[in-house]
This record gives structure tokens, sequence and C-alpha cells, in this order.
């Protein structure tokens, strides 16, 4: 018969992994020892000096010692354990959010914090999906992020404050942030008038803001991810200021012409087929700490994301792609559900590797995770990214049901980051 159901908060406290038993076995070993001395005084006293009769009773003499000792001892283990798992809620009570058991947060945290380290590559809302999942798992997260971005209110800041565009490092912050819904809301908050406010985002000013008090682009986003408890680390691909630009096939493509465009926003409003794209200045600078993450990675993943404006901007640069290369970590290329209008037209599985390996060459990513669900409804405007691809081509495709029921042309953001790792697991 168990008194108390496997599922109780107060078994959780002995599970392995959480860190905290052997302090309770020093705490009752420090309890043991002044209770033992306490007895030890009033053995003395009792032998020494007369006493009422009532003490006959208060010490249970009545019962066999045997019975007596166990009956001390576990009404002293159940007032210890009871007094430090509530002390230890009310001392990290400000720190848990309403619902949140203690135990189990702690548990969590620690098995994340054992988790694999994991570097993921791209930006837009592709990268923030991939992480909003990947937090579940593991806190070894390094998020590398596209700084090639010149729309909207990023290009805006870009231009007026010489920063580097916030919009994907925004994203990636909420995505990560501990109070995820609160976080998000209040980022992408986006103000709707106001001279010099209108169609900038909260989180896009926050980050300039920080950028301006700390000194430095990147000092910004790392100071961001303290105050708002993220959890992993967030850089850019370099801190050069760099501009994406792509050669179109264009309206004379038989004749074998190509036009070329300059800037992100600029590609995909052509809606023109993409030829190739690069950066200009083509030799920028790594960013240290990205290459280290890259080196020292169990996992690498790129994408899922804008596969020109997005993922490809950041293995562009020459340092990370020579990283990826050298590093022995599992390289994985999320391939995205749904096809990009002015980027990807009628793009497959295999014509985004022949993109990529185009690019960056054919030994930087050897596996390829990408949909096999296609039992969804679609708007007309949406075209899935079918499953073809060259057999005898020199990655392999691991099929997996990724699609969002909500929004079937995303991924959904659990599914990725359980078969993500479930590869990992069994690579």
């Amino acid at each position: 018969m168990r008194f108390l159901p496997r599922n109780n908060s107060i078994w959780r406290w002995l599970h392995p992994g959480i860190g905290v038993k052997r302090w309770l076995f020093l705490l009752g070993l420090g309890i043991t020892c002044i209770g033992l001395g306490f007895a030890y005084l009033l053995v003395n006293i009792y032998r020494q000096q007369p006493l009422p009769t009532f003490f006959y009773y208060l010490t249970l003499q009545f019962l066999h010692r045997l019975v007596r000792a166990a009956l001390f001892a576990g009404l002293g283990l159940v007032a210890v354990v009871v007094a430090v798992v509530q002390l230890s809620r009310s001392l990290l009570a400000p720190f848990l959010r309403p619902g949140q058991e203690l135990a189990k947060t702690l548990f969590q945290h620690r098995q994340r914090g054992r988790g694999p380290k994991v570097v993921v590559i791209g930006g837009g809302t592709g990268l923030a999906t991939l992480l909003r999942g990947l937090k579940e798992h593991t806190t070894n997260i390094t998020a590398i992020v596209t700084v090639a971005d010149d729309g909207g209110s990023s290009g805006r800041l870009r231009r007026e404050l010489g920063v580097l565009p916030p919009g994907d490092f925004r994203n990636c912050i909420a995505a990560l942030a501990d109070a995820e819904s609160l976080t998000t809301q209040l980022f992408q908050y986006r103000f709707g008038q106001g001279d010099g406010l209108d169609g900038h985002s909260f989180g896009n000013l926050f980050i300039a803001a920080m950028a301006d008090v700390t000194g430095s682009f990147e000092r910004a986003i790392l100071e961001s991810g303290r105050v708002l408890a993220v959890q992993g680390r967030i850089l850019p691909s370099t801190l050069d200021n760099v501009t994406l630009c792509a050669d179109l096939r264009g309206e004379d493509e038989a004749a074998g012409a190509l036009s070329r465009v300059e800037g992100e926003s600029s590609i995909t409003a052509a809606e023109w087929p993409i030829e190739r794209v690069f950066l200009q200045p083509d030799r920028v600078r790594a960013y240290p700490e990205a290459i280290r993450a890259i080196l020292e990675a169990d996992l690498i993943v790129a994408g899922p994301g804008s596969l020109f404006t997005s993922v490809l901007p950041n293995l562009l640069v020459e340092d990370i792609a020579r990283a990826i290369r050298a590093s022995r970590a599992v390289k994985v290329y999320v391939c995205n559900v749904a096809t990009q209008k002015g980027e990807t037209d009628g793009f497959s599985v295999g014509d985004h590797m022949e993109a990529i390996q185009g690019h960056v060459g054919r030994d930087v990513f050897h596996y390829v995770l990408a949909n096999d669900n296609f039992d969804v409804g679609l708007n007309p405007n949406t075209e899935l990214v079918p499953l073809n691809y060259d057999a005898e081509g020199s990655y392999q495709v691991i099929p997996a049901d990724l699609i969002d029921p909500h929004t079937p042309w995303r991924h959904d953001p659990q599914k990725l980051a359980r078969h993500l790792m479930d590869f990992y697991s069994n690579w």
C-alpha cells in the first residue's frame, strides 16, 4: 500500500538528477547529530535527576524502546521534509509563474541543462519556431542570426541609427524567453501611429535602446537575454554591415541575361526566379563567438526559414561555412513545409538542397529533415514542398510529420524539436 501517489510533488524531490538529495542527506545527518547530542543530555538528566510521573507517559516509556525510536524518528522525518519543501517554496515563490510546481520545474531545468549543445542557423519566423520547440529539450542553445534584413522597422533603424537589423533577434529573444507569451506580445507590439514611431515594433526599439546604453549591439543582445531570462544565446553571424544581393532570371531569361538587385526586401519583392545570392562586401568577418559555438556543437541545424534571405546569408559568411565543415556535430538542414512566393516557387526538397549545395558546397549538410504529411487543407495560394529529391545524392532525407495543424504552411514547434532530438539521440 502506498501512502502517496507516485505523481505527488514530494516524490519528485527524490527523482534522480534533481540535485537536492545530497543536501537533504546532509541536512538529515546534521539534524541526527544534533538530536543525538540532545538525547545524551536527556538520558543524563533522566538517570541523575528525579522526574514527575507524567514524564513516564510523555516519553512513551510504556512502549518498547524500538517502537519509541521508530515513532520519534518517523515524526521527525515528516517534519523535516515538510519544512524543507515549504521553505523552498516560500524562498522561490517570487521566481515561479502561477501554476508552476517547484520540484517539477527544478527537475526540468536540470534535465535541459544536461541537453546537447545545439546551434541553429537562420532567421525570420522559421528560426523562432524551432527555438520555441528546442527550449523544452535543452538550454544549451545558440541561435546564429542573419544581419542582412533591410526592410520594415529593422531597415529603418539600420539606416537611421547604424545598428544591425534587430527584427530577427527580437523574434529569437521572444521565442527563448522564460515568460514567452507575454514577452512575445510585448516585443511584437507594433506602433500604429505617432511621428517616427509608426511601423516600429517595441522589441526593435528596445534592442536599439539597449545597444545605445551598453555601447554595442552584441552586448545589447546579451543583456536583453539576461533581463528576459532567455534560455540560450543569440549571436549575429557577423558584425559587418552587409547587403544581400541576388542575380535574378528576368523577363529575358531565354537570352540568358540576369538582373541584379540589392537588398533583402528587393529580392523577394522582385518575384523573379533567383539564380544566386551573395553578400556585399563578399568577404566579411564571422562573429568569433558564433564560430566557437559551431565548433563546440553536438547538433547543427540550418533552417527552417526563407532559403535565400534567411538561411543562406549566414552560410555565405565564409568562416561560418568553414566552421560547419570542421565541426564534428550532426548537421541537419530543415526544409520548409511550404514554398515561399518570390523565393522558392515550385521548389521540391531536392531543389532546396541543390540551392544550398550550389552556394556553399556539397559537404556542409548530410541530412535533411522534411515534411511527409500532405493530408492537410490549404488555401489555393499555398503549396507544400513535395518530397522529391535525388535518392543518389550526397545527403539523406529524414521524412516526418512536421505540420502545425492550426497553420499547416508552417512547422509545429514541438513536432520539429522532437524529431530533431530523436534523430540526434539515435544517430
